[in-house]
């Protein structure tokens, strides 16, 4: 049996794969473009991520299986970095709140404190909506915004309650 074919559904019998026929097609195109299959793991998990909002298991099987590797090598890279998500698919919008030395100073901690209040969850957690996941990072390397907050790629600079309140706002 293909490593892909292994994520059965017990009930009708049929196969389930995470990868779509695109998915697959896009990790493909980007074989030459480096100069071994190896080195396509990270972009294959990033193209993954962004697509599902995470990456399950059966996902690390299948970009396995694409690049003649084993799952292992996949996940190591995988949960190497703290950026990709495993377990659940995060929201919409991803919101870092940068906790570096600069913003902690200038009050990062009571930013995400009131962002975990207004948004009712707390750091790593995702809104009911799905709208919206709170994370902090250790350093987005913009320590002359401090304190700052990285919202899918915008950079929300010189944060306080009420410019979170208005970032909140924004989305809803």
């Amino acid at each position: 049996m293909n490593v892909i074919e292994q994520g059965t559904d017990r009930m009708s019998g049929t196969t389930e794969r995470v990868l779509t026929d695109e998915m697959v097609a896009e990790i493909q195109s980007l074989l030459p473009r480096y100069p071994s299959k190896q080195a396509v793991t990270l972009p294959a998990l990033h193209l993954v991520h962004e697509r599902l909002r995470h990456v399950p298991l059966a996902a690390v099987v299948e970009i396995a299986e694409i690049l003649g590797l084993a799952p292992a090598d996949v996940q190591d890279t995988l949960s190497f970095y703290g950026f990709f998500k495993q377990d659940r698919p995060h929201g919409n919008v991803r919101a870092w709140v940068c906790r570096s030395i600069s913003c902690h100073l200038l009050g990062a901690e009571e930013v995400l404190a009131h962002l975990s209040r207004r948004l009712g969850v707390k750091p790593g957690e995702t809104t009911a909506d799905g709208k919206i996941t709170l994370e902090y990072a250790e350093c987005l390397g913009a320590c002359e915004f401090a304190p700052c907050m990285l919202a899918g790629t915008t950079l929300h600079r010189c944060l306080d309650a009420q410019k979170a309140d208005q970032f909140v706002d924004q989305l809803k």
